[in-house]
């Protein structure tokens, strides 16, 4: 296959991820996605079944049901109404059936500690397996507004050590184009408590300072959402953001006062362990927030 072709594919199915990620709380039209991308709709099934394995709805429904089991952990003053809306289902009843379905448990019973028993299934396999407690941090929370920001960017599935892979071609992209100043962001969009490792999504990001544009990218591009964020700083060597993101998710939101959203964390490297032959991060940790 052709490399543009190869690039245009790869930018149809960012795009699509995109899309999905960002009006999840939305009853998502695939016409309108179709129309967005200029592509037919069984083209746009087609190239997205090929590059991950399953369908547009069927990622769509994984997607919800990945943001409603964080949320009903996370958001203790949230009916499951409420955060079965935020999901983007309309009814109450599907949403139920559909959870029951995936997680074997209903959303009731999950939200009152149900996730305990099926959580202790996913950290066996997670890298701080040995230590099933959550760990405790005295890290205190500064309440910032950020902006929207631009990003190049290339995602990955896993948040795992293979990471690397793709901040070394991001890196390699940022010496190809001359770029000099830039911030390096990654995103995680699930909760590594609740989710395997291999399935979490993460996209490694560059920011380019001034909002500058570069000439025919490779690249696809996206905007970080702006918003009110709980901003951490954090120090340590891989493997230390999840045990920070377990203690984040499932002790301080649940005694903070404050509820979390779909959009996903991120965190800004000042020192990112992937690129570095200690394996050593400094970094700002963001955590999008709403007061309840």
């Amino acid at each position: 296959m052709k490399k543009e072709t190869l690039e245009k594919r790869a930018k149809i199915t960012n795009y699509i991820m995109y899309y999905i990620y960002k009006y999840i709380d939305t009853d998502i039209n695939i016409d309108t996605l179709s129309m967005d991308l200029n592509i037919s709709k069984f083209h746009m099934h087609r190239i997205f079944k090929e590059e991950f394995g399953k369908n547009i709805y069927e990622a769509i429904k994984s997607i919800r049901l990945q943001k409603a089991s964080t949320l009903l952990i996370t958001n203790k003053y949230s009916t499951i109404t409420q955060i079965a809306s935020m999901c983007g289902y309309s009814s109450q009843t599907s949403f139920i059936r559909a959870f029951k379905q995936r997680f074997n448990c209903t959303p009731k019973k999950w939200k009152n500690d149900g996730y305990k028993e099926y959580s202790k299934e996913i950290l066996k396999d997670s890298i701080d397996s040995l230590d099933l407690n959550i760990p405790e941090y005295k890290i205190e929370a500064k309440i910032v507004k950020m902006p929207k920001l631009r990003a190049y960017y290339i995602r990955h599935e896993g948040y795992d050590n293979s990471i690397k892979n793709i901040w070394q071609k991001l890196y390699t992209w940022t010496l190809t184009k001359n770029i000099k100043k830039y911030k390096q962001i990654g995103i995680y969009h699930d909760n590594p408590v609740i989710t395997p490792l291999d399935k979490c999504q993460y996209i490694a990001c560059i920011v380019l300072e001034d909002d500058m544009e570069i000439e025919k990218s490779s690249l696809p591009t996206f905007l970080i959402p702006d918003g009110i964020y709980a901003k951490f700083h954090l120090e340590g060597f891989y493997g230390d953001t999840l045990k920070f993101m377990r203690w984040l998710y499932h002790t301080w939101l649940l005694n903070s006062g404050y509820e979390t959203k779909t959009a996903p964390s991120y965190s800004i490297y000042e020192k990112n362990h992937f690129l570095e032959d200690d394996e050593k991060f400094i970094l700002d940790y963001y955590l999008p927030i709403t007061y309840v």
